[in-house]
């Protein structure tokens, strides 16, 4: 599977840094006495209780499994989500997992997704193309928040953002991945490099009222909410309500950001049948929001972190009505049967001025307005049934899933040919100008009422056999799934159809674990998927035209180690993914081919008492091996970093009952901007610290929290890239101090 390149040798003695930031965190591995003070442990606590006739546990995806247990030292859980797969212990199964706890989420007042991922060694956090969506780069691969599942469906969040209060479990699973969960990556093109599961929250055995309030030093202020109940003579129905507000400038100058959530999830459980639902509306807005920056001709100085370099008549803005429904019902002790359904309705609008920067931080961009309407739906059904044939033992699944979205699409731009480049609206990085908002002379579509500008459809079905034998030992799990695609595009002025793709395939899957001994265990797996193409961009002669989609590939090898009480794995990958480029004609073809090989070291549990650990190691070696004139053959791709490491600790100080502290070193190596490797952003290190306090007041369990992110005030470029041939960079956050209080009534 990997060759003899010299990335095995060479290539990784340019990261001894990295290994040696994640050894030196290693020992803070020291020994602590003290308890272990996480106030929002009652939810995983509560799975614990068993009831006189069912037993309810939170269950997000109505399994009868529920929620996999927390992991020693509750910031990651002992398994989650495999797709069609279902619940899989992480010894289990032959992929690479990794599932954030509630607790985790809680006590470093994670805002976002994207924060939570922070703490991940694979995942890094960019932005979309042109606007302000999350974009998680897993294994070096972009993967946009439009690839997140939530409850294993697809499609279904918020499109660029999602506040984390919502959160009961961030599941990562990494690779490729369209044989596990159907739709993922085949309206986006994306989900190569692996993807992102949020589990809702859901009412726990004991009744939860709670509420925080907390704000940061910039002012931007949060007041949330918390409520659960179950009822009935066994508890078996359960409601849940989360309601959030944040509010406030932040730390970033002139920028101001709102947001408000409410959620409902709602669950009953028999004896054979279990039910869930949910629904949710959101609206984020974020007035002068800092955009993201274009480099022409070399790379500027980071500027000063706190700075906001966009233009006050800028915006952004989304809001999205989504709900989902799930039954499980058990046809036998030996057969279930499954069915989920999904929908979201999303309106953006955004008034931007992105700009570009020479090397000495001159800028140039035009105003660029755009209106979006999403209407998504999502359905799966399955069954699973176990069996013996001899001293084998089976679990079959066969499960079929939908996706369909319609968007409708208007924008219009100032005068992006003023002053002999792109842009009207004139600027500099370090001492921004403020201009007046240009007039828009360049329309494309019904801006009032924009018409259908696409119509994405992706259905499939899927067959698995997992095998196991030789005592329970080996796990084998076969599988293939036919997948077909049916995107259309339409002129945005007339609604007439100007394009439709209609491909369809069967892509296999393998996988095999081997338990050597009972604390480790050794997988492989080989899977394909089908996505969908990648889409011209605003410098082709063909701009916003699809390209027919494309097969990917991945082969992985691991070993994993669990000890009880700390865990560790070990994983070597290799993922290649077909991707457009413009020719020397500027016609945005099909014809290049990226490939990143890697490997991944993670670490998590406790180490010893009070000391908790979680992070790890990953190196990447991305290549171009393919390209359209063979000039950028051997070049390594927008990106992806050589290295890249994360490491936290959660420490109880002794001697004080309630306290703990929380570092966390976050490294990233130096990554290219642009396709020929002329240009190339710095690597960065940033330094976080976190502290939590919990007692009783008047009888009420109280956790005072405070965080502060980039403790040495870094200025950095904290990512460039995020979309297929775009270097555009992002700026890293400044120091900010967060304050929280949460208390349970």
């Amino acid at each position: 599977m990997f060759s003899s390149s010299p990335f095995y040798a060479v290539r990784l003695l340019p990261i001894a840094a990295a290994a040696r930031l994640l050894a030196s965190g290693l020992i803070l591995a020291v020994a602590a006495d003290g308890i272990a003070a996480d106030a929002s442990q009652p939810d995983e606590i509560r799975q614990e209780k068993t009831l006189e006739a069912v037993e309810v546990t939170a269950s997000a995806d109505a399994s009868a499994e529920g929620l996999a247990k927390p992991y020693a030292g509750n910031q990651v859980a002992r398994g989650g989500r495999v797709g069609l797969l279902g619940n899989q212990d992480l010894m289990d199964t032959p992929f690479s997992t990794t599932a954030y706890t509630s607790t985790m989420i809680q006590n470093q007042q994670a805002s976002s997704v994207a924060d939570v991922l922070q703490n991940d060694p694979t995942v890094r956090s960019a932005r979309g193309f042109g606007n302000f969506q999350e974009m998680y780069v897993i294994r070096g691969f972009p993967v946009p928040s439009d690839d997140m599942t939530y409850n294993g469906l697809y499609g279904v969040l918020p499109r660029q953002y999602l506040a984390a209060e919502l959160v009961e479990r961030i599941e990562v699973l990494r690779g490729a991945n369209a044989f596990l969960n159907g739709g993922t990556g085949a309206v986006s093109g994306f989900g190569v490099g692996g993807t992102v599961n949020v589990l809702p929250k859901r009412a726990g055995n004991d009744p939860l009222t709670q509420f925080t309030a907390g704000i940061d030093n910039g002012g931007h202020a949060l007041l949330s909410t918390d409520i659960s109940r179950r009822f009935g003579s066994d508890q078996n129905t359960g409601i849940r309500i989360n309601a959030i507000r944040r509010d406030g400038s932040g730390t970033i100058q002139n920028q101001d950001r709102e947001l408000s959530l409410l959620s409902i999830g709602g669950d009953y459980r028999s004896r054979d049948l279990r039910l869930s639902a949910d629904a949710g509306f959101q609206d984020h807005r974020i007035n002068a929001p800092r955009p993201s920056v274009t480099p022409n001709g070399g790379i500027p100085d980071a500027p000063d972190a706190g700075r906001n370099f966009a233009q006050l008549w800028t915006f952004a803005r989304e809001r999205s009505l989504f709900a989902t429904a799930r039954a499980e019902y058990d046809l036998s002790d030996a057969t279930t049967a499954w069915a989920a359904f999904g929908l979201r309705n999303g309106d953006e609008e955004n008034r931007l001025a992105n700009p570009t920067s020479t090397a000495e931080g001159v800028t140039n961009a035009y105003r660029f307005d755009n209106i979006r309407k999403d209407q998504a739906r999502t359905a799966e059904v399955g069954v699973r049934h176990q069996f013996s044939t001899g001293p084998v033992k089976h679990t079959a699944v066969v499960s079929a899933s939908v996706y369909e979205l319609q968007s409708r699409n208007a924008w219009g731009g100032s005068n992006w040919f003023a002053n002999g480049f792109l842009g009207d609206v004139l600027s500099n990085l370090n001492n921004p100008t403020r201009v007046s908002m240009p007039t828009i002379i360049n329309r494309t579509g019904n801006y009032t009422d924009p018409l259908v500008t696409f119509r994405n459809q992706s259905t499939s079905v899927a067959v698995a056999d997992t095998l196991v034998f030789a005592e329970d030992r080996m796990r084998v799990t076969i599988g293939m799934r036919h997948q077909q695609m049916n995107n259309r595009e339409y002129d945005y002025n007339s609604g007439t159809q100007t394009k439709r793709y209609q491909e369809s395939r069967v892509t296999p899957m393998a996988g095999v674990v081997f338990r050597i001994r009972p604390d480790m265990s050794l997988y492989a797996n080989y899977i394909e998927g089908l996505t969908a193409g990648d889409t011209a961009p605003w410098n082709a002669a063909n701009v916003g035209q699809s390209l027919a989609p494309q097969v990917t590939k991945q082969q992985e090898v691991g070993v994993k180690y669990d000890g009880g009480r700390i865990g560790a794995g070990v994983a070597l990958f290799s993922t290649t993914k077909p991707f457009g480029m413009l020719n020397s004609s500027s016609l945005f073809v099909s014809g290049g081919e990226q490939r990143n090989r890697g490997i991944e070291l993670s670490v998590f549990g406790e180490a010893a008492r009070g000391v908790r650990l979680l992070g790890g190691l990953t190196l990447l070696d991305g290549e171009i091996t393919r390209g359209v004139d063979g000039t950028l053959e051997g070049k390594r791709p927008i990106g992806v970093p050589r290295s890249q490491a994360t490491l936290g600790a959660d420490i109880d100080v002794p001697g004080v009952p309630g306290l703990a502290i929380s570092p966390r070193v976050v490294y990233t190596a130096s990554q290219y901007a642009d396709v020929n490797n002329t240009m190339a952003i710095p690597a960065w290190t940033r330094v976080d610290m976190g502290a939590r306090y919990v007692t009783e007041i008047n009888k009420q369990l109280v956790t005072f929290r405070a965080r502060i992110d980039n403790v040495f005030d870094r200025n950095y470029w904290a990512s460039t890239g995020g979309y297929p041939g775009y270097g555009y960079l992002v700026l890293g956050a400044p120091r900010t101090l967060t304050v929280s209080a949460t208390i349970d009534f």
